[in-house]
């Protein structure tokens, strides 16, 4: 797979797949700026060899076409103050309006087309369309790896309508760390799986369990595990279907030598809510009328001396509802000892999804060795799977 750097884009204009699918307020103003950052690079490698940029993303998940509140033009003032250059705006992806900007777009300046998936034919792949998109530009760049597992017109198929086409800078730094992770890991390995499902972290549990050293495991998804061994949990979160799975993955681990990790206490409330009745509980022996909301203290301990120690740290999922304030320290006590344990030379790589956002909001990007901007498509990654947007670079 070529990358941008075996390109010069002088003259070029480049139709670049980039994931700004970012968080808006009341007042449809940018609150995470995590994704236009991590794909200012690129755009900037492009722009200074003289080419001229065309931006297709998506935002959000419209339903009914064209919605204001799902629209690109709100990140164009976060955009333009990073790129430092005025951007210029589409209001449409694709038709007359689209064609005629991405045709006078000279270089050095930059076009961002409206949201893609005001068209249904995006997340569908639709092949006339994505050679609509096709048209727009001389050479392909995806560089939004947070979707890169989706067959989209924009992220897959429209790669198929060019001779030029390459990764952009997150696209290979996303990939070389996931490798990493997987085929390169120092030990100790230690894994942190947190979030509300088993269901969905299963396939890459059992991915892990011929990897890791120590698999930690926290948030919502550890209920189920308790239940599995006769605990009483009272009303905290479980997936009734999924008990035996539980137990499976018990086995699994103990057979491949893998210290499974579970917490042994939890912060505990009677209603789901930041001003509920709290109280700690050993996780065997939740009350009736309670339910685990975020580890304990003596979890939290625990878990932070194995991660201090490790070599190699994958964190996908939060220990608890970190939303609310009171359900918090969990999810930043594990932060706080993967930083610890960075700082001790450790490489550690953030899931995507909830654990980036806890992680970013604490002020700790910088302080860990990678964040990823893709949690499905991490996931995916990590499980084996093909990513249909990495895999058209690559034909």
């Amino acid at each position: 797979m070529k990358t941008i750097q075996d390109y010069n884009f002088e003259g070029k204009k480049a139709l670049i797949r980039v994931d700004f699918n970012v968080p808006l307020n009341d007042q449809m103003k940018v609150t995470d700026e995590t994704r236009i950052n991590a794909a200012i690079p690129t755009l900037k490698k492009i722009l200074n060899d003289g080419g001229s940029c065309i931006l297709m993303s998506h935002l959000g998940r419209p339903k009914n076409g064209s919605e204001d509140k799902f629209s690109l033009r709100h990140i164009i003032p976060n955009l333009g103050q990073k790129l430092g250059v005025p951007v210029k705006f589409a209001d449409d992806c694709v038709g007359q309006s689209a064609k005629d900007k991405a045709l006078a777009l000279q270089p050095g300046e930059v076009l961002l087309l409206e949201n893609v998936r005001f068209y249904k034919e995006e997340t569908v792949g639709n092949e006339a369309f994505a050679q609509k998109l096709a048209s727009l530009g001389d050479i392909y760049v995806n560089d939004a790896f947070g979707t890169a597992h989706r067959a989209h017109a924009s992220t897959t198929v429209a790669a198929k309508s060019f001779e030029d086409k390459c990764c952009g800078f997150v696209m290979k730094a996303e990939l070389e760390n996931a490798q990493k992770v997987l085929e390169k890991a120092d030990k100790p390995f230690t894994a942190i799986m947190g979030g509300a499902k088993i269901s969905d972290k299963i396939m890459i549990i059992e991915q892990l369990l011929d990897k890791v050293d120590h698999l930690i495991i926290g948030g919502g998804m550890s209920y189920t595990f308790f239940k599995a061994m006769g605990g009483q949990i009272g009303n905290s979160l479980v997936e009734e279907d999924k008990l035996d799975l539980a137990k499976t993955l018990i086995s699994k681990a103990k057979e491949k030598g893998v210290d499974l990790q579970l917490p042994k206490d939890s912060i505990v409330a009677d209603n789901f809510s930041n001003d509920a009745n709290t109280q700690t509980s050993d996780n065997y022996t939740i009350p009736a009328g309670f339910m685990g909301l975020d580890i304990g203290p003596e979890s939290r301990e625990v878990f932070s001396k194995i991660i201090e120690n490790s070599k190699t740290i994958l964190w996908n999922g939060p220990m608890g509802v970190f939303e609310m304030s009171n359900f918090a320290q969990g999810t930043n006590t594990i932060a706080q000892a993967v930083v610890k344990a960075t700082e001790n030379r450790g490489f550690s790589l953030i899931g995507g999804g909830d654990s980036a956002a806890a992680v970013n909001n604490l002020g700790y990007g910088d302080k860990v060795s990678y964040v990823s901007t893709g949690g499905g498509a991490l996931l995916e990654y990590m499980e084996g799977k093909v990513l249909p947007g990495v895999a058209a670079l690559e034909e």
